[in-house]
This record gives structure tokens, sequence and C-alpha cells, in this order.
């Protein structure tokens, strides 16, 4: 299965982005019909979108190849981006450099996904969990995975401070109130921390909602910002290819080392280490603020320095801070979230 095609592209050292110079002039002279926004943050609504079961994370193995991801990100309407990568999913073997570019449509029933390299081309056949390869005769089939960050619903240690464990906690956030849904009751955004804090490891689950028919900043756009100064963008980065300004970046200072967004609608993580800027008794810095920030288990961000405040943020200064839940006019919900403040 798709062994002559990947050696090729393993051999070409290629790899191919989502879209091309002349597709993005394509696009400009021809724009597509605006679409009507959807916003859900209720899984038993979201599943009713025929396009939700196509949508998320495929893995397998190929024949003296090794193992491949296919990421199938929605775009609304029966439409999807996909991107294959070589070795394995983000995080989870891929090799970091090589990853396939194509698409997918549903029509009549049935989501077709059309890969090419030169004059290779791939096809699959994606329902029912799976992503079913035809490449040159040669047949396989990769199977869907939901993946879960290794810290999912990790327990507050001894001596931390819970910012959010459930219902009665949203009264520790000025602002705070619940979101309920059908799996349980949530924190909204728009919340400050009323505690402040400055150097720390703090634990932070949230969930992206399902906007397939909405893209870049206003397809699930919320953030963490930690002593209200230095913001962790969340984002539906899911496919993307992790910008600073996308999930887990830092937003406008830096990128994560790998985009380790996962699908709307499933919980993840960050997990953040944090030293604040010191300052000297005339007020000027003296030295950078740094974090370490874990994105599903996975490193994204290694002792990376603050040259300062993030926009929007506070301005540096020696005083500790809260967090921030934003705001930005999508449906993000927030859960176990707390605090263990270091010296």
């Amino acid at each position: 299965m798709l062994r002559s095609f990947l050696a090729g592209l393993l051999a070409a050292g290629l790899a191919v982005a989502a879209g091309s110079p002349d597709a993005a002039a394509q696009d400009k002279k021809n724009p597509p019909k605006k679409k009507a926004r959807i916003a859900i943050n209720e899984p038993k609504e979201a599943v009713k979108d025929p396009d939700f079961a196509v949508q998320g994370e495929y893995e397998g193995t190929v024949p003296n190849g090794g193992g491949v991801g296919v990421q199938v990100i929605a775009k609304g309407d029966g439409a999807f981006a996909v991107k294959m990568f070589v070795g394995g999913l983000p995080g989870a073997g891929w090799d970091g450099k090589s990853v396939l570019a194509g698409t997918a449509e549903t029509k009549n029933g049935k989501t077709v996904a059309t890969l090419k390299t030169g004059d290779k081309t791939v096809t699959a056949v994606i329902g029912e969990g799976t992503f079913a390869v035809d490449e040159s005769g040669s047949s396989g089939v990769l199977k869907k995975v939901e993946r879960k960050s290794k810290t999912l619903g990790e327990k507050a240690p001894a001596g931390a401070v819970v910012l959010f464990g459930g219902e009665g906690d949203e009264k520790n956030w000025n602002g705070g109130k619940l979101v309920t849904l059908s799996d349980g009751k949530f924190l909204d955004v728009g919340v400050t921390s009323k505690q402040k804090f400055g150097a720390f490891k703090a634990h932070v689950e949230f969930r992206l909602p399902w906007m397939p028919n909405s893209t870049g900043q206003g397809r699930g756009n919320s953030g963490v910002y930690f002593q209200n100064r230095y913001e962790c963008q969340v984002l539906d980065s899911f496919g993307l290819a992790g910008e600073n300004n996308e999930c887990g970046g830092i937003y406008t200072q830096h990128k994560p080392l790998v985009n380790m967004c996962l699908p709307p609608l499933v919980w993840q993580t960050y997990d953040i280490e944090f030293t604040p800027a010191a300052f000297g008794a005339d007020g000027k810095k003296t030295k950078n603020g740094r974090a370490t920030v874990y994105h599903n288990g996975v490193k994204i961000h290694d002792n990376i320095e603050f040259p300062k405040e993030c926009p929007g943020g506070q301005k540096e200064t020696a005083e500790a801070g809260p967090f921030q839940f934003q705001n930005h006019g999508d449906p993000v919900v927030f859960r176990n979230v707390w605090v263990v403040e270091m010296k």
C-alpha cells in the first residue's frame, strides 16, 4: 500500500503546502460564496452534521515504509482539506517535514479524497471510520483514531490552587459563568481569575467548537493569558501550519514547535511552566519572562522568552497577574484549571 508513492515522496524530500500561488490567485478572481456561520459546542448537535463523522485523524502503516498519518479538515458543505504525514501524525511519528496535501469532497453520500505529487495520484474513500486508499492498483486502509492528551483529566496536586474544578468554582473568576451542555457544566470565556500569580505551573483544559464554515481567526478563537500579559493562543488550527497566531502559538511572538491541535470538540490540554520577568529597583526589566508549554502532552515551547507583553495584554511590571480566558465571540469552554505556585 502506497509503498512506491511514499518512497518517491521521501526520496524527493517533498513538503507540499495546502495551497499554491496559482490557486490563491484563482480564489481572488472567483471568491467563494460566504457560508452561514455555524458555531456548535454541544457534541450531540455536532454529530448531526455528516461532515463531523468524516473529519478527524487517521493512521496506519505502510509495508516496508513505516507509519502514515492523515488529517481530514472540514471546510463546510461536504468539502475538506486533507494532509498526509510521512511517519505518522504530528507528535506521534511524523518526521516534521514530509507532508502531502490534497482535498476531499462528499457527493451522493460518498466522500473521496485526492492527493497528488508529480504524476502520482492517491485516492481514498473516507467513511465508517476508515481512510481506504487506492494508488496504482495498491490498496490499504487507515483507521480513524481519537487521540487524547496524556495529561487530560490530571488531578490537582496537594497545595495547588484550583481555579475551576466544577460547578461553584466560577466564583473564582471575575465575570465567571457556566456553560451547561449535555456532558457537563464548564467555564465560559471572557473571565479573569481573581487570584494573581507570579511563577507557576498550570494545567488548563479547553474544548473548541464545531465551526466548519469559518476560517482563520474566526474559527474557535480564544486565548489563555497568563499574568494577563502573555497569550497562548486558542484556535481551531487543526490541520494548519502552526503559526504564532494559531493554537499553541504565543501570539505574535513564538510559533509552536509542532501543531498539536486536535479536531474540534475534543478536549485538549495546556501545561504551562512560567517564570515571570524580573525588574530592578528602578523599575527597569532585567530579565525576560520565560515559559515551557506542553500542548496535549507534547512540548511545543521550550524555555522561550517574552521580549514584551502580547497584544491585548497588560503592561509588563514586577507585579503578579491573573489568568484570562479571552472572549473572541466563539463558544470555547474550559475545565480542570489548576495552578501550583512556585518560588
